[in-house]
């Protein structure tokens, strides 16, 4: 049962499999410093869920068996961004979201578990359940846990997503990957734009690129912003210096990327109302960020690389329903030296009623 099912996961588009027993979740020691540290930043769904990472039974009930799998979502290598374009991570350039795409495949892997032993109880997750996808991966023998964090495997690198299949009947189980292979390198920590390794095999959520422009919600921290470069959604540097990724497969035809996404056109998102973004991003990676956080990506991106033909599109965001994207905006306009910039940042304070905004301008105009 278990050769036929690992023969199902390839078939359908997973490039590693591996098996292993239901135990007690490796690293939650880690995961308790990790929170303990403050590094989840607003993911408070990590804490709330904490006993639930606890062993895989609190997603499926009497679980023995999990099938660990990966699936790969390198395609090309990026575009370089141009004058008021910006970087989205590769993982999400696709024309569907990875989840989708994913659950389709975890659907008929399970489909196949109960044809080959009726009764049987299976569950698919992708990254939404409270499991330690990369721990139990490296249990199952796909990789180790490299030094930026992310799962390595020797012959795909890091460019894959992870899954998992849990059930509830004995299979027969792959050995633990025990051998971590990153050695003396520490190319992914020295290249973290924003610093947010402070060890090696520990994440500062907070301070890494993907979190501050994905899972945070509010306002920019004005010390990341000169640090987010023209990333506008996620980030790839770590892995993009990473030695295990030079030789990673690029035929990941399931995530063939949107010529739109790689890089993104920025200014032209500031013409976007709720129903249009929705109607644009809303089967993609990009709908988790929201139009909110979207914008005031761009913004940010759009301040650290000023572009003239930009500052039309900065000062309609001025005047944005969302003091969030006000509030970024005003930061951006403030990076231009434009005539009739400064003007723009003072008529908006006449009329500005939020007061996280009002301080931002104040700031702003404070530094003529």
């Amino acid at each position: 049962m278990t050769a036929e099912l690992k023969q199902c996961a390839r078939d359908a588009g997973f490039a590693l499999v591996g098996a292993c027993p239901a135990v007690d979740s490796p690293g939650m020691a880690h995961l308790e410093r990790f929170l303990a540290a403050g590094y989840a930043g607003e993911m408070d769904y990590l804490a709330d869920r904490l006993d639930a990472y606890r062993h895989p039974s609190g997603i499926l009930p009497g679980v023995r068996s999990l099938l660990m799998l990966a699936m790969t979502y390198r395609t090309l290598s990026p575009r370089p961004a141009g004058p008021g374009q910006g970087r989205v991570s590769c993982y999400a350039w696709g024309h569907e979201d990875y989840h989708t795409v994913i659950r389709r495949g975890l659907d008929r892997l399970g489909d196949r578990a109960r044809a080959l032993l009726p009764g049987v109880r299976t569950r698919g997750v992708v990254d939404t359940a409270p499991l330690l996808e990369r721990e139990f991966a490296r249990l199952a023998g796909l990789g180790w846990i490299g030094k930026h964090t992310l799962l390595l495997n020797r012959q795909l690198g890091s460019w894959f997503f992870l899954a998992a299949m849990l059930l509830d009947c004995e299979l027969v189980y792959d050995e633990p990957f025990r051998v971590d292979h990153c050695g003396s390198c520490s190319a992914c920590l020295n290249a973290c734009p924003t610093q947010a390794f402070p060890a090696p095999y520990v994440l500062d959520a907070t301070r890494c690129i993907s979190y501050l422009t994905i899972e945070a919600r509010g306002a920019m921290p004005r010390e990341a912003r000169a640090h987010m470069q023209d990333w506008v959604f996620g980030c790839d540097v770590c892995q993009d210096v990473c030695p295990w990724n030079r030789f990673a497969p690029t035929d990941a035809a399931a995530f063939v990327p949107r010529d739109d996404l790689n890089p993104l056109d920025l200014p032209s998102l500031f013409e976007l109302d709720d129903d249009a973004f929705r109607a644009l991003f809303r089967h993609t990676p990009l709908w988790r960020a929201r139009r909110r956080g979207l914008l005031r990506n761009a913004a940010i991106a759009l301040g650290n690389r000023p572009v003239p033909d930009a500052l039309p599109a900065l000062l309609r965001g001025l005047h944005d329903p969302d003091a969030i994207v006000r509030g970024a905006c005003v930061w951006a306009v403030g990076q231009y030296e434009q005539p009739g910039a400064n003007q723009a940042l003072m008529a908006r304070f006449q009329v500005e009623s939020d007061p996280a905004v009002r301080e931002e301008i104040s700031r702003q105009l404070s530094r003529e």
